[in-house]
């Protein structure tokens, strides 16, 4: 069975510790914060033997060196941002698969925020870490890519079953919130989204993970080849309508 161990650390960041208890195997989605990371294994008696790196930021690939310091883990990380990344000891990208015991991660292709970000989706378990391409009702600023490139990533995450549950790395959804109810007013489920995410927050509760389908009717970014999201925001098709979405949401 696999286990996912979800923990608030930095300021706003989610570690995960990603778990199969017929092999005893703990890999380390991102390693924001190595400290944090190695007390919540110990915790539960798991010994670190990988990690996955997303994308190259330090709150995601910060800890890489002390991690496998302490461990002797494998290092997983994306090709295309293996130059600003420690400690690797594989490269991956989209349509490789990598493995926790006897499960597989396909490698999925998600640049934009940067140009090697990539997910780990595992059909069996029905999840997914998407880094910062995609939050609840958001996607990741577009620092180093560009709109036809974070398009097709965003396309590539909407194609998974939706029952898939997203584990992005921050907790950005009220900030989100506020966006999307201004990018998509008249879309009930959002607003009913919404008044959930508000409610949960008010209490100290997580909005993460979010359910795949639920964003796709509710997220405008994974909208943007919608006629209501065209019309309203423009841009003459898909690429351009997020391009025009995500400028707003960067002066928003």
């Amino acid at each position: 069975m696999i286990e996912v161990h979800q923990f608030p650390c930095l300021s706003d960041n989610y570690g995960y510790l990603l778990h199969d208890t017929d092999s005893n195997e703990t890999v380390c989605i991102d390693t924001p914060d190595a400290e944090a990371y190695m007390k919540e294994a110990a915790a539960r008696g798991w010994q670190i033997t990988q990690i996955w790196n997303t994308h190259w930021h330090p709150d995601h690939a910060g800890g890489n060196e002390a991690i496998k310091a302490a461990t002797g883990c494998t290092v997983t990380a994306p090709a295309g941002d293996a130059a600003k990344i420690a400690a690797i000891d594989v490269t991956v990208e989209g349509g490789d698969v990598v493995r926790i015991g006897a499960y597989e991660a396909q490698v999925i292709d998600v640049g934009g925020h940067t140009n090697g970000h990539i997910a780990y989706y595992l059909p069996e378990a029905g999840i997914a870490f998407v880094g910062d391409a995609v939050f609840a009702l958001g996607c990741g600023r577009m620092f180093e890519g560009n709109p036809e490139q974070f398009w097709q990533s965003l396309k590539r995450v909407r194609e998974l079953p939706d029952e898939t549950l997203l584990y992005c790395a921050h907790e950005y959804t009220e900030a989100n919130a506020r966006f999307a109810i201004h990018a998509d007013p008249e879309n009930q489920a959002l607003c009913d989204y919404v008044e959930e995410i508000k409610d949960r927050r008010s209490r100290g509760l997580p909005t993460v993970p979010a359910r795949l389908g639920r964003e796709i009717e509710t997220n405008p970014f994974l909208r943007a080849d919608d006629p209501v999201m065209q019309a309203r925001w423009g841009g003459d098709g898909a690429v351009g309508t997020f391009a025009h979405l995500r400028s707003a949401k960067d002066s928003f």
